[in-house]
């Protein structure tokens, strides 16, 4: 054991064994034998130093303390002891079946010791029963809701870090799809724009009355075009998270007015009303940006392809489908100084990056997408309902407060047990307050009882009821032999020792004997009448 813990164990033992010195002295307790005490001394000593590791045996020390001083387990003594070990017993100890079965265990320990020994069973199995709760149970329910608080706290704390964690996290994540949007951006606008500046190199490329060097510095900067578009898809690819659809940045011009300027770039696109797709809002941008990727695609893979846009206004949202053409035949030198490839001209596989940005866009917002060959070409169909709406955040859920249901519990069991024990207690209190008050004997009619007298004659003076609890081991003189004795009190003052009167009678109902039971720590030489009287 460290030394701290040796320095509170003893502290706390100081503190306990006070009452147990000071209760006898004050006249709280029956006197006890020097033996008694100090074997009491010796098991608290025992309780302190297992109560750490074993709080369980702590208590059950100290509850057979308890017991062996009185029946009623009550003692000014060991009551704060007992106390305490409940209180530490519901702090240490995480189950609670070990406790209730501890309890129950004393309380019929305490009813069996009550039935053999007690004087009086109803007030002293009152008191057993207030003892159990108010030095027992609420203790340890207090011990138990301290425990579940720091726990509580330890939780609370752990949950902070967990959640500064998360926060970290999230606040990343939001910088990569900030980084993968602005990707996207660059992808779409720039690929769309380098793709527009080659075909209009390759209809330079191919201008009747173009100078031979001319037409060669066309073909060069139609060639680095196309190869800034495919560094720029590999850049691209590098920055951007493909798992994650990213929010679009509202277009600067309208569907109709991308498609015109890619016709006027040279790309052989036909369409009509493309008005119908401009929805406003998120099904706008959507749109816009499936027309755009489309159209990118059709002059970097089909240059020379005949590219269709068709829209349709439906029920409940708006219907796009983007159609590209085979390129040129087979051998066909369409510019000087190139050759196409032989066959249909190539088109991008469903699963391209772009088509898959494009298929997240647009079944982020409740839309459906399809992509593919169709015939000789390739088509692009997409439909956004009308109420296109953002992707919903999932909200976060909300933080769980560990043991907040065993809390809940021990605070309901807490305020059951305080209105069961605050009942149970004002009435023993009331009962003991009751019987303690009506059975005292005054001195003055103490002093006028005399030795002979028939009961029925000194009836008036006599109390309603007699002293079940008298310390007759105090008694200066033992009792007469064969006679029934009667216990009555000096004074109605209650929870300290006081003077006992007691009255012994014969068969024939005769005052026989009268003797003064002296209270705690008087001497046993019995007062005269005169002065009680005094």
């Amino acid at each position: 054991m460290e030394r701290p813990r040796i320095w509170r164990a003893c502290l706390l033992w100081a503190v306990l064994v006070v009452p147990a010195l000071t209760a006898d002295r004050l006249g709280m307790n029956e006197p006890r034998a020097a033996w008694q005490q100090a074997a009491g001394l010796v098991v608290l000593a025992l309780a302190v130093a297992v109560a750490r590791r074993y709080p369980w045996a702590a208590f059950a020390l100290t509850a057979v303390l308890s017991l062996a001083a009185a029946p009623a387990l009550f003692s000014v003594s060991y009551g704060p002891a007992l106390g305490v070990f409940a209180l530490l017993l519901g702090l240490r100890a995480a189950r609670a079946r070990p406790a209730m079965a501890a309890f129950g265990l004393v309380g019929c320990l305490g009813t069996a010791r009550i039935a053999l020994f007690g004087v009086d069973p109803a007030p002293e199995a009152v008191v057993l029963t207030g003892t159990l709760l108010f030095c027992c149970v609420f203790p340890w329910l207090g011990g138990r809701y301290w425990r579940q608080s720091r726990q509580l706290a330890e939780a609370g704390w752990t949950r902070a870090a967990r959640l500064e964690g998360e926060q970290r996290i999230a606040e990343e994540r939001a910088r990569l799809r900030e980084r993968a949007r602005i990707a996207q951006d660059m992808h779409d606008s720039l690929g769309h724009e380098l793709s527009l500046i080659a075909l209009r190199a390759g209809a330079l490329q191919v201008a009747p009355d173009l100078p031979d060097h001319h037409r060669a510095a066309a073909a060069d900067l139609r060639a680095a075009a196309a190869d800034a578009t495919d560094r720029l898809h590999r850049i691209i690819g590098v920055l951007r998270e493909e798992d994650e659809p990213v929010s679009l940045t509202p277009p600067g011009e309208t569907v109709g007015q991308l498609v015109a300027r890619a016709a006027e770039s040279g790309l052989p696109v036909r369409w009509g009303d493309v008005a119908v797709l401009e929805a406003g809002g998120v099904a706008e941008r959507v749109l816009y940006r499936v027309v755009r990727e489309t159209l990118t695609n059709a002059a970097r893979h089909a240059p020379g392809a005949d590219v269709t846009v068709a829209a349709a206004r439906e029920a409940d949202g708006t219907t796009v489908t983007v159609t590209s053409g085979p390129g040129p035949e087979a051998g066909g030198t369409t510019l000087p100084g190139t050759t196409v490839p032989s066959g249909p001209a190539t088109a991008p596989t469903a699963g391209g990056t772009g088509l898959q940005a494009l298929r997240a866009a647009v079944t982020a917002v409740g839309g459906t997408f399809e992509a593919g060959p169709h015939r000789d070409g390739f088509r692009v169909r997409a439909y956004v309902p009308e109420q296109a709406v953002t992707a919903p955040v999932r909200p976060s859920p909300a933080p769980y407060a560990p043991f907040a249901h065993a809390r809940r519990r021990v605070a309901l069991a807490f305020v059951a047990a305080v209105g069961a024990g605050v009942v149970l207690v004002t009435g023993a209190a009331s009962w003991y307050a009751y019987t303690e008050t009506h059975s005292v004997l005054p001195p003055a009619a103490y002093a006028e009882l005399r030795l002979g007298s028939s009961g029925d004659d000194i009836a008036h003076l006599l109390p309603d009821r007699t002293v079940r609890d008298a310390p007759v081991e105090r008694a200066p003189v033992p009792p007469p032999q064969g006679s029934d004795c009667r216990y009555y009190r000096a004074s109605g003052e209650l929870l300290v020792s006081v003077d006992h009167f007691r009255l012994c009678f014969d068969g024939a109902g005769r005052l026989v004997a009268k003797a003064v039971i002296p209270r705690a720590g008087l001497s046993q030489r019995p007062p005269t009448d005169e002065e009680f009287i005094r």
